[in-house]
């Protein structure tokens, strides 16, 4: 296999409209990072994070060594919480306001980041909120600037102008993309990945491999997002298990990561469909459900409806998890089946019902899909029609 002959210890920089500094050791390219904000006159940043990832995962050394160097003082905003809300987001700017920060360092998984995204905005911004960002009543056209500093290998937010916050009170989970919220550089380090359990390395990971499946067969799928998707699903099939099996494997994840990143690259130009459009809803009504696990549940039923249009493409990518298969229409079930078996055996449950979800729930999380704010544009990318008849009956296959 050629991955062997890369040197996962050669820091590269990957560029999409974000420089990516990628690779086993990356986190030292912070210190450069800080003193190109400080030779642009930024002396204050409000560093975004999670209670303890950016402790535990050794980023937080780093960052504070780097900072003192660069002459930089930070203020740390630690509450942000898996499926964050436009309230952590407002509490996170008025701490950046005060503070006086000029810039916005994010450090964790798609939470952190993408709230950290969005407080670069609304400093940029200043009056708006985040609910009023998160409900389309205004456009951005610019943000402080955002450094991130990735912790897990499944969103692809660190290279993308792609967020997600929720607003709790209506059970909404919107998508903004921007261009004023691409990072202006983005760590990828995988040794800063080594302590994520099999559980999220698993949930995380399936996130990537939904992202390709749509951008790979939405109404704008195009070449690049196609072959993005069958590169991502290769590794992910390869190196998963490994990575559950020992976490410290660095090759493991390293090349877990590399397929997150371009699956994020995939789906910033091809965007997403059904599976995201529909998991929303269900994380924004139990906000305790990882994303990863209802894009797991969700999949095999979203690839059945969209097989006889997309058949081809979804026989070409979806090799590696289900050989064999040649894109004929009467293959729908069977594709159905052996993703559900491939996501059992990385632990995934098998259906809403494990996550407390009942058949009186389809009414409603069908109508957040449609009324949730940016739904509609993915639901509307869809290669079959997103008629609410199908998104129920996609939610009733997966119940």
């Amino acid at each position: 296999m050629w991955e062997r002959q890369v040197d996962l210890e050669r820091i590269v920089e990957i560029r999409t409209k974000t420089i990516v500094y990628f690779g086993v050791g990356a986190i030292t390219k912070i210190t450069e990072i800080a003193i190109i904000l400080a030779k642009q006159g930024i002396n204050k940043v409000l560093v975004v994070t999670g209670k303890g990832s950016h402790i535990k995962s050794g980023a937080w050394v780093h960052v504070e060594q780097a900072f003192s160097f660069a002459g930089i003082a930070p203020v740390l905003y630690s509450k942000i919480t898996p499926n964050p809300t436009v309230d952590q987001v407002d509490e996170a700017t008025q701490v950046a306001m005060e503070f006086g920060a000029q810039a916005v360092i994010a450090i964790g998984g798609g939470s952190p980041i993408d709230a950290g995204k969005s407080v670069a905005v609304l400093l940029a911004n200043q009056g708006k909120t985040a609910r009023e960002l998160y409900e389309f009543a205004f456009v951005p056209e610019k943000a402080v600037p955002i450094i991130t500093i990735n912790l897990t290998h499944g969103t692809g937010t660190e290279a993308d102008r792609f967020a997600v916050v929720s607003i709790p009170e209506k059970e909404y989970k919107p998508a903004i993309a921007y261009d004023c919220l691409y990072p202006m550089y983005s760590i990828d380090d995988p040794a800063l990945m080594t302590t994520l359990p099999a559980d999220q390395t698993a949930y995380v990971s399936i996130d990537a491999i939904n992202h390709v499946v749509e951008a790979a067969t939405t109404k704008l799928g195009n070449p690049f997002a196609i072959s993005l998707a069958r590169e991502t699903i290769r590794l992910v099939a390869h190196y998963l298990p490994l990575a559950q099996h020992n976490p410290k494997d660095l090759e493991a994840r390293y090349y877990l990561l590399y397929a997150s990143m371009i699956a994020g690259v995939a789906f910033d130009n091809g965007l997403l469909h059904f599976t995201h459009a529909m998991e929303h809803p269900l994380s924004g009504m139990k906000p305790d459900l990882a994303h990863g696990s209802g894009l797991g549940i969700l999949l095999p039923a979203v690839v059945k409806h969209i097989y006889p249009a997309k058949g081809a493409i979804l026989a070409d990518i979806l090799a590696p998890l289900l050989p064999g298969i040649k894109g004929t229409p009467e293959e729908a079930h069977s594709a159905y089946i052996g993703l559900k078996q491939w996501l059992k055996a990385l632990g995934i449950k098998e259906n809403l019902r494990e996550e407390g979800f009942v058949d009186g729930d389809v009414a409603r999380l069908t109508d957040l899909a449609f009324e949730t704010p940016s739904l509609g544009l993915l639901l509307s990318m869809a290669p079959i029609e997103a008629s609410r008849k199908t998104v129920a009956a996609i939610y009733a296959d997966s119940l």
